[in-house]
């Protein structure tokens, strides 16, 4: 059986475009044929609330949401009941909310076998082409879990100060979680809520190719209106103007994205 690839989107800032990164590139992958995962590990729901809407995540209850992996009380899960439909067919969730915030705990490498409730969970599932985490602005539990469940990182991170700052614990969180998940790598930021007209922005860029290099991603994501205006249909921008500047950015990052993987896979094979 072919092992779906796995991403984690992963930042300690708020608002730097993790849950709207992983809601558009889903519909690019889905456009591409691809039978995609997503998992929301984030207490907020952001990601679950733009594909199945506010009311009907808010009123899940856990043992139908991803805080079933993490509660004692769970004997018997059934891990296939966890993904719910969206409006692409080829695109399923995992859906979080407010139940999964008392399991987030800061130490997580205390916590014993939760750390690995969502390597468990993925083991479980089957016939998806890629998987897509998104994660909390922290790196408590819930991140931890992710990433030892990950292939890859992405970091999302907008080009500012506030966006920038941590990125260094975020890179030791990563090393750290390699003791439990060797084969995970860096695929490399994402400059995300890019507006080239701003000089600042393009200062910050190229401070963060200067000192990131190939780490930083080639594809620049936009702060468009494109985005919002698709997640209030409830669809990725692909779907909703797959003729916006938008839609086309995202797309660029989708194949970037898998041409980085093929990248790093071939080297694997060679060594």
């Amino acid at each position: 059986m072919r092992q779906p690839v796995t991403i984690c989107l992963i930042n300690q800032k708020g608002g730097c475009g993790k849950s709207s990164t992983c809601f558009h590139l889903a519909g690019a992958f889905a456009q591409e044929g691809m039978r995609v995962l997503l998992v929301d590990a984030d207490p907020q729901g952001s990601l679950s609330q733009g594909f199945l809407g506010s009311a009907l995540v808010e009123s899940l209850p856990a043992s139908e949401t991803i805080a079933a992996l993490f509660d004692d009380e769970t004997y018997f899960l059934d891990y296939q009941q966890l993904p719910k439909p969206t409006l692409d067919e080829l695109i399923q969730i995992v859906p979080a909310n407010q139940h999964l915030a008392r399991h987030n705990f800061p130490m997580p490498e205390t916590t014993g076998l939760k750390q690995f409730a969502v390597q468990n969970l993925l083991e479980e599932l089957s016939g998806f082409d890629v998987v897509l985490i998104d994660c909390p602005p922290n790196l408590y539990l819930c991140s931890w879990n992710a990433m030892i469940a990950a292939d890859y990182v992405v970091i999302p991170v907008p080009p500012e100060d506030f966006g920038t700052q941590g990125l260094r614990t975020v890179h030791q969180a990563v090393e750290n979680v390699r003791e439990l998940n060797p084969g995970l790598r860096r695929l490399g930021h994402l400059i995300s809520r890019y507006d080239r007209r701003l000089l600042v922005h393009r200062s910050y860029e190229r401070e963060l190719r200067k000192l990131y290099q190939k780490m930083v991603l080639d594809t620049l994501i936009p702060e468009a209106a494109a985005f919002k205006v698709a997640l209030t249909a409830r669809m990725p921008v692909t779907h909703h103007a797959p003729r916006s500047r938008a839609a086309k950015m995202t797309q660029q990052l989708a194949k970037e994205i898998l041409e980085r993987i093929a990248e790093h896979v071939g080297k694997r094979r060679v060594a």
